[in-house]
């Protein structure tokens, strides 16, 4: 037996928290009966599963991407604008993958995209504290309090950032610093660094965990090798269910 939610998670639907929202919905049905209570328990292969009216399946092989999403890309499956998303880059992948997080339109930079809504579930939730690094380029040189602003947390519209580790790589007219973050609210270094008065002129996320960005050029994307799905996995805590 397995929790309804996990069960939709590992059929790559979702993140097992998206799972739940659209299980408050109404939009999930166990066996013909709309389902909307969180705890009720599905057994694989002999329950049958539906979101929307969709049958799902569980798919046995999950896939695990790494995109080095250029600016000008949405994150998002859909766009009202018609813009050109990541997933269109990941040409050659057959399964449909979802991204782990989001990187907005004009940020660059290391996205994960999987169909595992465990492990994207994991990664991406507060708890799990799994550091993303960000090379944020400004105009000036940041004066010390703002970068120990930054370093304990500063206040934005939905609460106090958590303490970040900062520092700089490049210093000039134009000078680059490195920040490094766990949370992973929209917008939020971009954010954190106007409320210190430096805004961001170019971001770019290089690394997630243990994933690093490396050389990959911008819009090309690799499968994770085995040993970097293992590593992943350690970070965030996730076991097989």
């Amino acid at each position: 037996m397995e929790r309804l939610h996990k069960y939709l998670a590992r059929a790559g639907l979702a993140s097992r928290r998206q799972a739940e929202e659209m299980i408050k919905q109404g939009r999930v049905k166990v066996n013909g009966a709309i389902v909307r209570e969180m705890g009720v328990q599905v057994e694989p292969g002999r329950d049958a599963v539906s979101v929307d009216g969709a049958l799902v399946i569980v798919k046995d092989e999950p896939v695990y991407v790494l995109l080095h999403k250029p600016v000008g890309v949405v994150t998002t499956m859909n766009d009202p604008e018609k813009r050109k998303k990541v997933t269109d880059l990941l040409k050659g992948v057959k399964t449909r993958v979802y991204p782990v997080g989001r990187l907005d339109y004009h940020t660059a930079g290391l996205l994960l995209l999987t169909n595992d809504g465990e492990l994207a579930y994991r990664l991406t939730h507060p708890k799990y504290k799994v550091d993303k690094v960000y090379q944020a380029a400004i105009q000036g040189i940041m004066p010390e309090d703002a970068l120990d602003k930054l370093t304990k947390g500063v206040l934005l519209e939905d609460g106090v950032s958590a303490p970040a580790k900062i520092r700089r790589i490049h210093k000039g007219p134009a000078s680059v610093y490195e920040i490094t973050i766990h949370e992973g609210r929209n917008r939020q270094v971009r954010r954190m660094f106007e409320a210190v008065g430096f805004p961001v002129t170019a971001l770019k996320r290089v690394s997630f965990g243990p994933l690093k960005l490396g050389d990959l050029p911008a819009g090309a994307w690799r499968y994770l090798e085995d040993r970097e799905i293992q590593v992943l996995k350690k970070a965030c805590r996730y076991t097989e269910f």
